[in-house]
């Protein structure tokens, strides 16, 4: 074969590898339908299609000029897209989500993916990437043999390819001339990343995700503007009277803990939250608004300890806590409140502290330890669970409260009821009738729920039995994403993100009541002024916009009659208390930080 006739044949084959890996990301994207990527790729959105193309080829060069081999380049290029499809069509399983880029950071989460995969899956896998790096590393050390001409064009290559990728990181900024080719037929929509990935392919939607604001600039955003809301709702707050009660606070995020029996089209054999509705009965509850389905754990525990909302955060800022909170050096919160009124600081979660960069986001919020799986003294496990289960981290807190003299603000992630379910117990006892798709996770999962409640019931005793006040808030992160398509479409969008949610005082102080529906950002405000805690600037104004609309995630807002709403439709007034809140966040996330100047969140 003559060198031009190579060179065609190598063109025409990298050209029909990347037709091809981009047509395999539109599949897994689409639930393995062959169908719908070919019309998305041919008929519906062909110029989207091939600009993906172009951006895949970028990738494509980078990675085979980096290894100074095109055989050995194909071979990484082909395991980064096998491995993000995979990742995408299981994400979509579960979660209704696409991959996001952010997601990337937790390829070293092994055990996580150990868990979810299974163990011969994972160990497949986890063959194949040994190999295939170990093939790269052979082939980087022989690369410095290339002759002269072949080192001067792998050189070239390089410095252009990386310089793309250098452009293209930049998707977001007005003047990307790719993004602009994007506007010219992509209809973005900002409320739905799910169907922004469908309109504009996987590799469009990736993009959409990329260097993102927190926020956008509200209007009228200036020091002036901060001062003056700050001053306003410093009024509000009731000066301390007598010396202020310091009663312990513990935060309980239930992983994915909910109430099937809401959803319909399932019914349930016996009552699996029995023990969860006895304490609930006696406090303060009722259900909460999650921002996600099937995901966004650590999303729901940033409303709820910083009391900022993720709906009014720009759509690309998926996940604040590996975006955002690490690269902050301060980030107003509950805990750094707690820490300046003597409290002792501690976040437990029997898991891994990579996870969402953890170990960088408490140490942001102010934490003063955090115990994980590894540091945790209480290991137990219920049957094949391979989670620490809420037992035994419902005893690490109770070690917490008795053995510490200052007053303690614990906050706790369980995962006893996460992902997956089926096997984990041998015969459950609850069984449940309605589509026939995933009933042995469904009914693993009750049995998890059960053995929660009894937990959190057994907590709440023995919390009556210490001398100091103990106030719990205890609330579920997102419903499991193990009912089928069938079932979801039986439900509205609010049936599949609401929650369970409590609020219990220890010596019985908080008023029996039921909520139709909060959010978690309202959390920390509505137990300080149920319990009688001195109150903050930050807190007040989220009460009064509490008073206008309880609680609120895109295109889902209710308003202070309960009534459900696709958009929000405010007057004047309640407007200003809005924008408010809108121009104190952006402050903080975003903006200059004005508001920690004048003591609004003390």
């Amino acid at each position: 074969m003559n060198k031009k006739l190579r060179y065609l044949v190598i063109g025409l084959l990298i050209f029909c590898g990347i037709i091809f890996s981009n047509l395999f990301l539109q599949w897994c994207q689409n639930d393995l339908s062959a169908d719908l990527a070919i019309k998305f790729a041919f008929s519906w959105h062909t110029a989207k299609f091939f600009l993906a193309s172009l951006v895949l080829l970028v990738l494509f060069l980078f990675l085979a000029s980096l290894a100074g081999s095109l055989i050995v380049g194909a071979s990484l290029y082909s395991l980064f897209i096998a491995v993000i499809g995979f990742a995408t069509y299981m994400k979509m399983s579960f979660r209704q989500e696409p991959v996001y880029p952010d997601d990337l950071t937790m390829i070293t989460q092994l055990g996580f993916f150990k868990e979810v995969l299974g163990t011969g899956l994972f160990l497949f896998i986890h063959i194949l990437m040994i190999g295939v790096i170990g093939l790269f590393i052979y082939q980087l050390f022989r690369s410095f043999f290339l002759s002269k001409n072949k080192q001067i064009l792998r050189v070239i290559t390089l410095c252009l390819s990386s310089l793309g990728l250098v452009y293209i990181s930049h998707f977001n900024d007005e003047t990307n001339l790719l993004r602009r080719a994007y506007n010219q037929s992509a209809l973005w929509i900002p409320y739905s990343q799910e169907m922004n990935y469908y309109n504009t392919g996987f590799v469009g939607g990736f993009l959409y995700n990329l260097r993102v604001d927190a926020m956008e600039e509200p209007t009228g955003y200036s020091k002036e503007a901060i001062e003056d809301i700050t001053e306003k709702y410093q009024q509000e707050v009731e000066p301390a009277t007598t010396e202020e009660e310091q009663p312990n606070i513990v935060y309980v995020m239930s992983e994915s803990f909910s109430n099937p029996e809401h959803l319909q089209g399932l019914s349930v054999s016996g009552n699996p939250l029995k023990e969860y509705y006895e304490v609930a009965e006696q406090a303060y509850s009722g259900k909460m608004l999650s921002q996600n389905y099937g995901g966004g754990t650590a999303n729901i525990e940033f409303e709820a300890l910083t009391s900022f909302s993720m709906g009014l955060l720009n759509p690309q800022m998926t996940s604040p806590y590996t975006m955002l909170v690490p690269k902050m050096d301060t980030l107003p919160s509950l805990v750094s409140l707690s820490e300046a009124r003597g409290y002792d600081t501690t976040a437990i979660h029997p898991y891994d502290t990579s996870m969402y960069k953890r170990q960088d986001v408490y140490s942001t919020l102010g934490f003063d330890q955090f115990i994980d799986q590894d540091s945790i003294d209480y290991t137990q496990t219920i049957e094949n669970n391979p989670y620490i289960s809420d037992e035994a981290a419902y005893q690490q807190v109770l070690d917490q409260l008795k053995e510490e003299q200052s007053p303690q603000f614990v906050h706790l992630v369980t995962m006893q009821t996460h992902m997956p379910y089926d096997g984990k117990y041998e015969d459950p006892d609850y069984q449940v009738s309605g589509p026939a798709e995933n009933i042995r996770n469904i009914e693993g999962y009750l049995q998890d729920i059960n053995y929660s409640s009894q937990a959190l019931q057994d907590f709440t005793e023995e919390l009556a039995e210490l001398p100091e006040r103990t106030l719990v808030v205890f609330w579920g992160d997102h419903l499991p994403g193990i009912y089928s398509d069938q079932l979801q479409e039986q439900n509205t969008t609010a049936d599949l993100h609401q929650t369970e949610f409590l609020m219990v005082d220890s010596e019985d102080e908080l008023t029996h009541e039921e909520e139709e529906v909060t959010s978690p950002f309202y959390f920390a405000p509505n137990l300080f002024e149920r319990a009688g805690l001195q109150s903050t600037p930050f807190y007040e104004l989220l009460s009064d916009l509490e008073k206008i609309v309880s609680a609120f995630e895109p295109r889902m807002y209710v308003d202070n009659d309960g009534q459900w709403h696709e958009e929000l439709t405010l007057n004047q007034n309640q407007q200003e208390i809005y924008n408010d809140y809108r121009l104190i966040q952006y402050d903080i996330l975003q903006g200059e930080q004005y508001s920690l100047e004048n003591d609004f969140f003390e």
